[in-house]
């Protein structure tokens, strides 16, 4: 097959920014307790974070974390986090049917954010408390001194604010399985509320509405409407969550699920406008697409109720699971003059892109490449490319590209990068590719994934699927060739020459 794609510094969608490359950090499972966090380990520093987890975090260029939930936000009190840590006590979490021991907290996390390079996205709990306690936690965390709270953390041993600039207003509340969900009018006076009286303590601090919880919720849409409403000029982004899954064993159709992802997109988008249109607003509302992912492998799997870090929620990617992440990403850059802040989730063992054994060694999932790829090298601003390319039809779609693609350009490093997922699963595509005002732009390094098996998986000691890179043979500059591999995801990086 044949496919073509022209680009131009014309074809801006907007600047990137950098949040995009954000994840998830959640108390659920082991991704704090063995995960982050384990003293003792051989790799741990003296504050128990896991040195091996730490590197391939900085490895992956995540520059900010979402914390602590997720679903347990609902229940939690941050002040059981927080002070001496041999007088917290255990706290039975309601989200999840486990027992949280409480000995790693705020201040734990943000001293790790500091030792992995990243920016903190903390979450308040609006399910069982509400705007006082929010507040309280932004002056905790933000206010200098001379204060109950911001003494509070001073007396802990944190004489400096944190200064967290992005806080969620809660998580997924129109959800029935959230403590103390909901409805959307409940919802966005206590998101309101909240929104108003944190920035009231730090009027530098932005935060995120929920929305919906999914696309398929029956509530989409409504909720968003509905909330906006009634917290719009106290807010600034909406939240939007999506996980994708491939239990019909259907990998054409799983590989087009970002048809429907971009639908979500664009009608969040839309309702985000009519409802600034409809209060005549000069402001606009962003996105924050805070929760996505491929989540279905770990799912009922048993665990003993009321353990500590037991082993729930831990996916083993595959390679389709790995080209749908990249080809997810690449819809998320495609909105990025709206989407500001994405956060795969989760980072560490519950659905991750890095996976450690307690005690023992850390792996890198195949998910983990086309993230690394795109938060390294996809930076600047995103480039629409034009491409023209054969489709296909499948169970749930139809007239699906086989190849998937976006362009991003870095003006300060002179350097562009193509990312393009190739979804046949048995032929090639003969990529011609036209730069319309690159000149002086060569291709230095084409990087792929290709040649596996669909459900390929990498483990301990077994890290089959990873990337390579490809010679670049000579290239005639006004009509570059190059081969997509069968079932692939690759990434094409050019320079300009000195």
């Amino acid at each position: 097959m044949k496919a073509k794609i022209t680009l131009a510094k014309e074809f801006k969608i907007g600047e990137i920014d950098k949040r995009v490359y954000g994840s998830f950090v959640e108390h659920l499972g082991r991704a704090v307790y063995g995960g982050i966090y384990e003293p003792g380990h051989a790799t741990a520093d003296e504050d128990g974070f896991r040195g091996d987890v730490i590197e391939l975090v900085n490895e992956l260029n995540v520059p900010i974390v979402r914390y602590p939930g997720g679903n347990f936000v609902s229940g939690y009190n941050w002040e059981d986090g927080v002070g001496d840590v041999s007088k917290r006590l255990k706290r039975l979490d309601l989200a999840w049917g486990t027992t949280e021991p409480n000995t790693f907290g705020t201040n734990e996390f943000m001293k790790w954010c500091r030792k992995a390079g990243t920016d903190c996205m903390m979450a308040v709990n609006l399910g069982t408390r509400g705007p006082d306690e929010a507040r309280n936690l932004v002056e905790y965390m933000n206010h200098k001194g001379n204060s109950k709270y911001s003494d509070m953390r001073i007396s802990h041993g944190y004489k400096d604010p944190w200064d967290v600039k992005l806080w969620c207003l809660g998580n997924e509340m129109d959800g029935a399985w959230q403590m103390c969900a909901k409805t959307a009018t409940e919802y966005g006076r206590i998101a309101h509320e909240a929104s108003k009286m944190m920035k009231w303590t730090d009027d530098r601090i932005e935060t995120v509405l929920c929305g919906s919880s999914s696309r398929a919720s029956l509530t989409f849409g409504d909720w968003e409407a509905q909330s906006l409403e009634i917290a719009y000029d106290s807010i600034d982004y909406v939240s939007l969550h999506q996980y994708y899954d491939n239990k019909t064993d259907d990998t054409s159709s799983f590989l087009a699920k970002t048809l429907e992802l971009e639908e979500f997109i664009y009608t969040v988008i839309c309702v985000c406008d009519y409802i600034k249109a409809k209060k005549r607003s000069n402001k606009t509302i962003n996105l924050s697409f805070d929760e996505w992912n491929v989540w279905y492998h770990s799912n009922n799997k048993p665990f003993d109720r009321w353990s500590m870090a037991p082993h729930i929620l831990e996916d083993i990617y595959n390679f389709e699971d790995a080209l749908l992440i990249g080809s997810m990403l690449i819809t998320i850059l495609r909105h990025c003059d709206r989407i500001k802040i994405a956060c795969l989730a989760q980072l560490v063992n519950v659905i991750a892109p890095i996976f450690t054994e307690t005690g023992g060694g850390v792996f890198k999932q195949t998910i983990y490449y086309p993230f690394y790829h795109l938060s390294n090298y996809g930076r600047g601003v995103a480039l629409n490319p034009i491409v023209n390319c054969e489709k296909y039809d499948c169970k749930e779609f139809t007239d699906v590209p086989y190849v998937e693609s976006i362009a991003t350009y870095d003006e300060e490093k002179e350097q562009l990068a193509l990312f393009a997922v190739n979804k046949s699963q048995d032929e090639c595509q003969e990529l011609s590719l036209k730069l319309l005002d690159f000149d002086g732009f060569e291709p230095v390094k084409f990087i792929s994934m290709d040649g596996y098996d669909c459900k390929t998986e990498n483990y301990f000691d077994k890290e089959i699927v990873n990337p390579h890179e490809n010679p670049i043979n000579k290239i005639d500059k006004e009509d570059m060739v190059f081969e997509l591999k069968p079932f692939s995801w690759n990434v094409i990086i050019f320079q300009k020459n000195s």
